[in-house]
């Protein structure tokens, strides 16, 4: 069986608009995801300096917190 261009456009299309009404679920947990993404990336450039911190000051600060939680 061999379907013509015009034909598959039109499956492909029928197919998109099938799963746009009855599986709205996908798409909204898509836009989510998507808006979720941008957010951590504006977090990251917004967040970046330059500035690096030293390791040891780092683990240092970080064993003083773990030991203070306990």
């Amino acid at each position: 069986m061999i379907i013509s261009r015009n034909e598959l456009k039109k499956l492909i299309r029928e197919t998109f608009i099938d799963v746009l009404t009855n599986r709205k679920d996908l798409i909204e947990e898509a836009v989510i995801e998507a808006i979720e993404d941008i957010g951590l990336c504006l977090a990251m450039e917004e967040g970046r300096t330059g500035e690096f911190v030293n390791e040891k000051e780092f683990t240092k600060k970080l064993d003083k917190r773990l030991k203070g939680s306990k």
